[in-house]
């Protein structure tokens, strides 16, 4: 039997250098935010983290059609449809073109009226930089759309090794451009601009690797409306689902910096980039799972087998988990005045309230991959959507009285009542999932984790944590305390067998 080693190396290659973005990714927003905060200052952040969040909603604009091209290159590449392939490119840089000039229309309407949206809790100064920065933004975003193309090119060819060092080598760039230009007394406009020359830099760069490596030809005249409507049957979830996203993770800087000005916008959006943090390592531990949860429900296995695989990723995603959001609710406000620096306690609450709720999505992520491999994520989409909307109309008066607590409040209620509630019901009910079951594995495991919370407590709130080094020997007091009880009464065989085997044969092939 013929295996594609190059594939297999590509993969293989692509997966470490996925993990190593991640990680990488995490350690610039540690080290790196603390000094960017600090040098902006919180007026300067807060107008940065504004502008990014009312871009970030015209990237929804997308339409999923990005997902959509990597799945159907892929598929016509192994049909061979040369033709077909690069027909559908073209029409694809004529959708992403037609795109493009939207989002520059809407963006346009944005700068005009910036006055109104945020003229009663901003400076003139800070309008004046809002509107430099937006047309930043909006000039980075129309050359984006159509050039995007070519980044799912390479995906779907599957040349991970070229993709991942390109953001590898971008992270590195543009963070140490970044700390270069605000160590000489530049702020949020300089950091715009930068941003948006090294992703024109990225977007070329793809382009002649298509053009030159991948010999991708783009061809014209051929707009078949039938498969655009076979595409947008595929891609309008995926599109729901991003509008769920934004209207969670980037209105309430957008309704904060119309009511109550940029101060609290950058608070908040301390607290969204430590969520960012939160939901990322719950999404690298499912993505090793995703292959053969697909391959069961392709081969039509029973219930109870996916019903056991979902309850055995759970356990070890809330190994995890519970670990940071435990070690989070005891070290978080005191983490949070030594990284970001002073006037962002608020930041701890509003992080709680997103942590809390979020876990059960995250230790139960696998059900959205039990849905894709069904093609039943109809239901799904269309309640975070409505869902998310009506939190929303939530977070506008919650703003007016109570700020980023209140917008995380009606972010809270959202996720409580549509990600835990509404959609436990329904794995039990229309997936077939035990999710009792699931709840009593999960139970029996929150033992150690709130018993030791609880110690940990009432023994550090004697001691001051108001220096690196005394914060440092309390999260390593409660580490050496969590970790031996969870080991002994929390985890079962096969997850200590996860830690326990690779550790074995690293012995093995060195000593």
């Amino acid at each position: 039997m013929f295996i594609n080693t190059k594939r297999i190396s590509q993969l293989k290659a692509g997966a470490f250098l996925s993990y190593a973005v991640l990680c990488l990714n995490t350690l610039v927003g540690l080290l790196y935010t603390p000094y960017m905060l600090r040098m902006m200052g919180k007026s300067e952040y807060g107008l940065f983290s504004l502008v990014a969040s009312v871009i970030a909603y015209l990237t929804i604009l997308d339409l999923g059609f990005g997902n959509a091209i990597i799945r159907y290159t892929a598929k016509f590449r192994v049909e061979n449809k040369t033709k077909e392939q690069s027909e559908m490119f073209g029409m694809f840089l004529i959708l992403y073109s037609f795109i493009a000039v939207i989002a520059v229309l809407i963006g346009f309407v944005l700068w005009i009226n910036i006055n109104t949206l945020f003229g009663k809790t901003m400076t003139y100064s800070e309008i004046i930089r809002t509107r430099v920065m937006l047309l930043l933004m909006i000039f980075n975003l129309a050359i984006t759309f159509p050039f995007s193309i070519f980044q799912s090119i390479i995906i779907a060819y599957e040349n991970f090794i070229f993709q991942k060092m390109v953001v590898i080598i971008r992270i590195f760039l543009n963070t140490g451009v970044m700390i270069i230009l605000l160590h000489w007394g530049y702020r949020a406009v300089a950091m715009v601009l930068v941003l948006t020359i090294f992703n024109m830099i990225t977007l070329l760069i793809n382009y002649f690797y298509c053009k030159s490596r991948l010999n991708i030809k783009i061809v014209f005249g051929h707009f078949q409306w039938c498969f655009l409507k076979e595409i947008t049957s595929y891609s309008c979830y995926i599109f729901l689902n991003a509008i769920m996203d934004r209207i969670y993770w980037s209105t309430g800087q957008f309704v904060l910096g119309a009511v109550s000005g940029t101060t609290s916008v950058a608070v908040y959006a301390v607290a969204i980039q430590l969520q960012q943090m939160y939901m990322q390592f719950s999404t690298a531990i499912s993505g090793v799972f995703l292959p053969k949860v697909t391959t069961m429900v392709a081969k039509n296995k029973t219930g109870q087998e996916i019903s056991e695989l979902f309850i055995r990723t759970g356990r070890i995603q809330f190994c995890v988990m519970s670990f940071i959001l435990s070690g989070f609710i005891l070290f978080g406000k005191q983490f949070i005045g030594l990284w970001a620096g002073n006037g962002y306690s608020d930041a701890y609450i509003i992080a709680l309230l997103f942590f809390i709720p979020l876990i059960v999505p995250l230790i139960q992520n696998l059900g959205i991959t039990i849905l894709q491999a069904r093609n039943q994520l109809k239901f799904r989409s269309v309640l975070y959507v409505i869902i998310a909307i009506c939190s929303l109309g939530l977070q506008i008066p919650l703003a007016k009285h109570y700020g980023g607590i209140g917008c995380a409040v009606a972010i809270a209620t959202a996720l409580t009542i549509g990600q835990v509630l509404v959609m436990n019901i329904y794995y039990h009910r229309n997936q077939g999932l035990n999710i009792l079951s699931f709840w009593k594995e999960i139970g029996k495991m929150s033992v150690v984790p709130v018993g030791v919370s609880v110690i940990a407590f009432f023994v550090l709130k004697n001691f001051s944590l108001d220096t690196p080094f005394s914060l440092f020997l309390g999260m390593l007091f409660f580490t050496l305390l969590y970790v031996p009880l969870f080991w002994r009464f929390s985890m079962n065989k096969h997850e200590e067998d996860l830690i326990t085997s690779p550790l074995k044969n690293i012995r093995r092939n060195f000593i």
